[in-house]
């Protein structure tokens, strides 16, 4: 259930009367969802630690004790190989057809089935690996400096973890999300329980079902600020969220408006 700005009924009045117990008064207790109703739960969802958007959604309506699942409605079985392939019009669809899979299980695994998650994830994949295939980074001018030996920007990228001569090369981008980074196969291949087995073998981030995995866990250490960026319409901070900066954003803004548009 859903309750927002100008919904009313019974729905309402149970989350007037509980907003207004908790110490978050609504105004009225008239089953009219208004901007006192909104403020109010507003309030209550910063209180919370919870996404701020003025709706009471399962999340925030288990918070209030007034549900008992706190599952998101998932997208996940709209977002099929025919749907990706429109979002994704340059790429083979056989390319879809194989790794679509891994990501949907990873997403669904980390409970980030619902639309805006979902469309991030994919716009993701369209800005960093179009082909829809985990692979490696490519050389550029970004990475590798005139007569340098590849990837030499990042050897010591200190920001990135990396520190010494040819770490730039053996932690470059790899898998549907770019993973960069000394520091991010650290951190994020413990989170997918590989212990340190991805700082030893980076290649394996471009094993499909690792890859998938990847994308997953890094997306939901930001959910909270990537949906706070999304609820204001900003497609760039998102993006920069995942990327550090605006790489492939025209590819990311397309994607999102195709996803937003096809998946319910």
């Amino acid at each position: 259930m859903f309750l927002k700005e100008d919904s009313k009924g019974p729905g309402v009045i149970r989350l007037q009367k509980q907003l207004k117990k908790l110490g978050f008064n609504p105004g009225k207790i008239d089953g009219d969802f208004g901007p006192a109703t909104k403020a109010a739960l507003i309030a209550f969802q910063r209180s919370r630690g919870l996404l701020a958007d003025g709706i009471a959604g399962p999340r925030t309506l288990t918070a209030l004790k007034l549900a008992k699942s706190d599952a998101l409605p998932s997208a996940l079985p709209a977002a099929t190989v025919t749907v990706v392939s429109k979002i994704f019009p340059f790429t083979p669809v056989d390319n879809i057809r194989v790794n679509l899979p891994y990501v949907l299980n990873a997403l669904r695994t980390e409970r980030l089935g619902d639309k805006p998650l979902v469309l991030m994830a994919l716009a993701t994949i369209r800005a960093e690996a179009e082909c829809f295939e985990p692979i490696c980074e490519e050389k550029s001018k970004y990475n590798t400096s005139p007569g340098g030996h590849p990837y030499d920007l990042y050897d010591f990228r200190t920001d990135l973890g990396n520190h010494k001569r040819g770490d730039g090369d053996r932690y470059k981008g790899r898998g549907f999300i770019q993973l960069t980074g000394r520091r991010n196969y650290e951190v994020h291949g413990r989170a997918i329980g590989l212990d340190d087995r991805l700082v030893q073998t980076p290649d394996l981030a471009n094993d499909r079902d690792i890859a998938g995995r990847l994308l997953a866990i890094f997306l939901k250490a930001k959910e909270r600020a990537i949906k706070e960026a999304l609820l204001d319409n900003d497609l760039r901070s998102a993006r920069r969220l995942v990327n550090g900066g605006v790489h492939g954003l025209e590819r990311f803004c397309d994607a999102f408006a195709i996803g937003s548009r096809l998946i319910g």
